[in-house]
């Protein structure tokens, strides 16, 4: 399936673990995207490369499962996404997350 860079990076997650892992010595350097859900990691790295300038070193990815919501005695569910942990070669950040 071909899809652009810009539509398959959904958005960035900005979550205080996302921040932890970013500050950790080794282990650190980890960036959390909201990705397409047909995309697999050779397009989901090429996609971080071309938007934001930066070299992938590895790329993990999962699906997550829509939650079950009820308003009173309906009930529905949110959509099914999956999400990217984004590993960068040593030394290369994203700006957009070092502005949180």
């Amino acid at each position: 399936m071909n899809l652009e860079p810009q539509s398959i990076i959904r958005r960035p997650l900005i979550t205080e673990k996302g921040a932890q892992t970013r500050e950790q010595g080794k282990v650190g350097n980890r960036y959390f995207f909201d990705v397409h859900p047909d995309a697999n990691k050779i397009q989901i790295a090429k996609a971080i490369e071309t938007v934001f300038g930066v070299k992938v070193v590895k790329v993990r990815t999962m699906n997550q499962i829509g939650k079950r919501k009820r308003l009173g005695r309906y009930e529905g569910r949110r959509s099914d996404w999956k999400k990217a942990i984004v590993t960068l070669k040593p030394g290369q950040t994203i700006d957009l997350f070092e502005e949180v």
